[in-house]
């Protein structure tokens, strides 16, 4: 399983938790770990991208099968909303749609 860890507000000079403590417990517990500011922006496209990246290599290393949807991978093209083509469904969620495009574009 892939999960990233994200400390948010990282624009704030106070901190609840520090870069050092979230990169430590993220470390000691095999996660992704990457601070983001939803005010400015910062690393929020990073982070999807970052996630889409481990995923992509975990498959090519074999850590996920594709054949089998059990593990949350499904395949096939992403449309602008974040659904697969064809399914019917779509979500109009703009960070779904924008860091789906994203994600797929990698894989």
């Amino acid at each position: 399983m892939t999960i990233m860890l994200i400390g948010n507000k990282s624009d704030l000079e106070r901190r609840e938790v520090s870069f050092d403590e979230g990169a430590a417990f993220a470390r000691q517990h095999g996660l992704i770990f990457l601070e983001t500011s939803a005010k400015t922006a910062q690393n929020v496209d990073e982070a999807f991208i970052l996630t889409a990246r481990k995923i992509y290599e975990n498959i090519q290393r074999g850590i996920y099968d594709l054949s089998n949807e059990a593990h949350g991978i499904k395949c096939g093209p992403v449309n602008a909303y974040g659904s697969r083509q064809g399914s019917g469904k779509t979500r109009r969620n703009c960070c779904v749609s924008a860091h789906a495009v994203v994600a797929s574009g990698l894989i």
